[in-house]
Order: structure tokens, then C-alpha cells, then sequence
């Protein structure tokens, strides 16, 4: 077992998906933490059929609560945020750890957006939506990574929780990175391709958690807290 890393697994609804996905994260060894709401019945009996995931069952409804709390339980050096539904593939985690552990970076986030990556779920909508946050990012707050809503990362455990993260839903996906710069953390993108999601359908609507997202970057132009 790698004492250093543990693997952080949002899932709602992922009865379908999980397992499968467990089953490939097998050939890795690392630790493993699932991230349920406690009413989620066929996620959780799905999960508890495998003896070497723990589950943590979150306080408060919402994408980014998970996170947080995940990130917040978690007590090895590093942490990775990898989806439930095997659309991040973990094949990357060796190059994206190397980042870290040999080229003295904080967090390393996953891009689609480089040469040799790419995606089999983006469409023509988030392609865009992404490309104008993105470059917000660049404009307003100097972030020198090129997807900012692609959360396939690794980071050093203390330092982002020491970032003190409040977005509940999928406003993290900006929080983070924002607040890594402005703690003067070393992050870095890393080329991944994402891949077709096992099962179930998105979790983001586009419109209006992109609207949601475009509000929460304008909070944190001018609210530095």
C-alpha cells in the first residue's frame, strides 16, 4: 500500500459506474476514500462489497462538500480527486505524481487541453464554457493552467486544507485553483484524456452551474477571504 496517496471518490448515484471502476483502481496501490451521502443506498452496497475502500459519508449535500470534507478526513502527504465514473483514467496518476514528487510542485491539475490529451465527453457547450473560464482565470487572476474545470488532480494534503475551501457545489472547481495562487502554491497542468463515462448521465448542467460558476469568480475578484 502507498502510505502517501489516497485516491478521493466523490459518488452520487454511481451504482452503475463504481464498481466498475473500483475494480480497474485494483491495479493500484493506493488508498482509497468514497465520498457518499448516507441516503444513497445502492452506491453505498456497492461499494461496501469491496474490503479495502473506506467510506466517508458527507455532512452536507453538494459536489464541492464532498471535496471538502474528503480532503479534510484525508491523512496521507498527497490526495488525488478522481471521479466515480471512470472517466479519468488512472493510468496518468504515475506522470502526475512525478510532477509532484521530482519537479517540486503543490498541486498538479489534469488538463484536457494540451498536446497529446484530450476527451470523448466534451461537446461543443463545455468545450466553450471551458475555454472562457479558463481564460478569465488567466486575465483576472494570473492562473497559469489551461482547464480550470477539469478537477483530475493531485495535491499536497495540508496545504489545501490549509486554503480553507468553502464552495458546496461545482463553484470548487474555480475555488481551488484561485486560492492556490493567491497562497503562492507551485501548480502545474498535466496532459490527460478523459475518457467516456462508464454510466449515468452528467451531474453538471452546463447553463446553469456555468452561470453559478461565472457568479463565484466574480465573488472571488473581490472578496480575497
Amino acid at each position: 500500500m502507498n502510505n502517501d496517496l489516497t485516491l478521493l471518490i466523490p459518488a452520487k448515484f454511481e451504482a452503475e459506474s463504481l464498481p466498475i471502476f473500483l475494480e480497474e483502481l485494483k491495479n493500484y496501490d493506493y488508498k482509497k476514500l468514497v465520498v457518499l451521502d448516507k441516503t444513497d443506498f445502492l452506491t453505498i452496497d456497492v461499494v461496501k462489497k469491496f474490503n479495502d475502500i473506506e467510506i466517508l459519508y458527507q455532512k452536507n449535500s453538494g459536489y464541492g462538500y464532498a471535496l471538502i470534507e474528503g480532503i479534510n478526513h484525508i491523512k496521507t502527504d498527497l490526495f488525488c480527486i478522481i471521479n466515480a465514473d471512470g472517466s479519468m483514467n488512472p493510468s496518468e496518476l504515475k506522470g502526475m505524481l512525478n510532477e509532484i514528487n521530482n519537479n517540486n510542485q503543490d498541486i498538479v491539475f489534469g488538463s484536457r487541453y494540451m498536446k497529446e490529451a484530450g476527451s470523448d465527453d466534451d461537446d461543443i457547450v463545455t468545450s466553450i464554457g471551458n475555454y472562457l473560464f479558463t481564460l478569465i482565470g488567466k486575465i483576472f487572476f494570473q492562473l497559469n493552467i489551461s482547464d480550470i474545470l477539469y478537477t483530475y488532480l493531485i495535491g499536497k494534503t495540508k496545504l489545501v486544507q490549509n486554503l480553507q475551501l468553502q464552495s458546496g457545489d461545482f463553484k470548487f472547481c474555480i475555488e481551488l485553483p484561485i486560492k492556490a495562487k493567491r497562497n503562492n502554491l507551485r501548480c502545474i497542468s498535466y496532459p490527460c484524456y478523459e475518457r467516456s463515462r462508464i454510466g449515468g448521465k452528467k451531474k453538471v448542467n452546463p447553463l446553469v452551474d456555468g452561470f453559478k460558476i461565472l457568479l463565484g469568480m466574480v465573488h472571488l475578484f473581490f472578496v480575497r477571504k
